[in-house]
């Protein structure tokens, strides 16, 4: 299995640390092979160059594994590409496992004839396929018609035990890369629309990336008080900053299917998102969550301030959202089905 560090940042880690949390990578035989970690460029080479060694030595034995890479968009869908057709060279099994949110983006709008024509000669030579949501299969598939695509979503491990920590009213909680394109500075303004209703509205900021600006925005708007930047945060931190929260919100302008909402929602916290990527199939507006629309300051501010000014509501969305991920997105779930995947490519049962 190739992928980025376990101990790093982001949807891929958290995905990876799950199959290793649940003793999957245990009992299939699974040799996780780290592609890419938060390091120079030359780093990132070897790390590269690391993978194909031990796919090499692994080879020379005389088995050929299967080999199962954890992609996103550009630099990530490159080091894998390559990686994936020097395995099927080798005569490996593949698969290719989407993960990033600005895939169709990338595909679609970034690249040339030839680029796409690599996306798609990879994707189809790919033994399986794997989108995280019913609409990222139905791009894929539609973009490479001969690949053997399959939905296999994104989950998280149901907490046994209650909160610790008391809820507090007013507290956002943003957990993500601190940028433009997670929808970060709108709600920061939408912060600021809503700050004289509500005195107690507080803007937590789990993650790394633009603090200085995001700083400097809500100093502009008037606001500096309100935020809290974290910087990047650890499990048990993390963990601790969902408890405290009153609402989860992840207004980005794209997105594969996020673990940080499952991970919300498993948690009993109502959520406001934009409806991108695989998101509406996982929330449904009124539901278990609300939808806004992407760079939007207007249907932000308005869906928190729903919100804010209803606890019931918050709270039906809340129970609901934790429902939705028992029924649909529990660890147990993800696990059989690449278990199954791992069986029928093998060609013998696991």
């Amino acid at each position: 299995m190739l992928g980025t560090s376990p101990e790093g940042k982001g949807g891929v880690a958290a995905v990876v640390c799950v199959l290793q949390r649940e003793g999957f990578l245990d009992r299939h035989a699974v040799r996780y092979v780290v592609t890419h970690a938060e390091v120079q460029a030359m780093g990132k080479l070897a790390l590269a160059f690391n993978a194909l060694r031990q796919l090499l030595a692994v080879r020379l034995t005389g088995v050929k594994p299967l080999v199962h890479a954890h992609c996103s968009s550009r630099a990530s869908f490159y080091r894998k590409s390559v990686l994936l057709a020097l395995a099927r060279a080798m005569g490996c099994k593949t698969i290719f496992h989407l993960h990033g949110g600005e895939f169709r983006q990338f595909t679609m709008d970034e690249v040339g004839p030839v680029g796409r024509w690599w996306i798609r000669h990879t994707l189809e030579k790919s033994s399986a396929v794997i989108g995280l949501s019913p609409s990222w299969a139905e791009f894929l598939q539609a973009f490479a018609p001969r690949a053997a695509v399959l939905v296999v979503a994104n989950s998280v491990k149901l907490a046994s035990l209650p909160p610790v920590l008391p809820e507090e009213d007013g507290r956002l909680l943003f957990l993500g890369r601190v940028e433009k394109k997670k929808g970060v500075f709108e709600l920061i303004e939408a912060v600021a629309v809503l700050s004289a209703q509500f005195p107690h509205l507080r803007l937590v900021l789990g993650g790394e990336g633009a603090l200085a600006e995001a700083r400097a925005r809500a100093a502009e708007l008037g606001i500096a008080d309100r935020i809290e930047l974290l910087g990047w945060i650890d499990p048990v931190e993390k963990a601790a900053e969902m408890e405290r929260a009153s609402i989860f919100v992840l207004p980005s302008y794209h997105e594969g299917l996020p673990m940080a909402m499952l991970e919300a929602m498993a948690a009993r916290k109502a959520v406001v998102v934009t409806a991108v990527g695989g998101i509406p199939e996982a929330v449904q507006d009124g539901v278990n969550g609300l939808l806004v629309e992407p760079e939007s300051v207007a249907s932000l501010a308005g869906a928190l301030q729903r919100l804010l000014a209803d606890r019931p509501l918050r709270l039906r969305l809340a129970a609901a959202g934790r429902a939705t991920v028992e029924q649909r997105f529990d660890t147990e779930l993800m696990l059989e089905k690449l278990a199954t995947l791992y069986a029928r490519l093998d060609g013998a049962a696991q």
